[in-house]
């Protein structure tokens, strides 16, 4: 099982790798959600990680909220993946939305060509996406070559085992075109169960690996 553990700064992440962290997404404020975390702990992270030879992936969101973001928001969003890039991160994570429920095409292309030598990975922004907007998402996401999505398959509200079979109709549909990362409400207890269900390897979460 390849674990990829979401962390709030910098403290527990020694822990999560002895633990054994297959890779980090590192935020701030999980609270809600996870926002762009501060320069300093991304140094210090990536640092820690490249000696570790652990990927890192950085979250990329200016703010709490919607993913409906005005220019200045998206200009903010891009100078944050030119400074991952300027790291070594090796990978970011984003979404944008139009307010309608559609992916914000004009914002994730310039954020994807910000992107370049990274691995694109697209938020639970897609767990947002108005239902008759979902297809031509799925093939307008493997058009631009974003590496995977992270899918609740559904409102985090939803318990994950009520979402299993949307997010086996995701998996279904890419046909290994894009991963998808299930994620939301996967814990050390039902994660094998999970995997063995939707039949993927790789899952996400912050209570993948039990931290004590």
């Amino acid at each position: 099982m390849y674990k990829e553990i979401a962390v709030e700064n910098y403290t527990n992440i020694p822990q999560a790798v002895m633990a054994g962290a297959n890779r980090i997404e590192l935020n701030d404020n999980l609270a809600v959600g996870g926002t762009t975390p501060s320069l300093g702990v991304l140094q210090e992270t990536s640092k820690y990680l490249q000696e570790k030879s652990i990927p890192l992936v950085e979250m990329i969101r200016p703010r709490g909220g919607n993913f409906v973001y005005n220019d200045i928001e998206l200009k903010m969003m891009e100078t944050d993946i030119f400074q991952a890039q300027k790291l070594g991160i090796d990978a970011v994570t984003f979404g944008a939305l139009t307010p309608d429920g559609a992916l914000d095409e004009d914002a994730l292309e310039m954020m994807i060509a910000a992107s370049s030598g990274m691995q694109v990975v697209i938020n639970m922004a897609f767990d947002e996406i108005d239902n008759k907007h979902l297809q031509n998402s799925l093939d307008w996401l493997i058009d631009h070559d974003v590496d995977r999505i992270l899918t609740h398959g559904g409102p985090l509200s939803d318990s994950i085992d009520s979402t299993l079979p949307t997010i086996k109709s995701y998996i279904k549909y890419v046909d290994g075109k894009i991963d998808i990362l299930p994620g939301g409400g996967i814990t050390s207890e039902n994660c094998d169960a999970i995997a063995a269900e939707l039949g993927v390897n790789a899952l996400h979460g912050t209570k993948l690996i039990d931290l004590g």
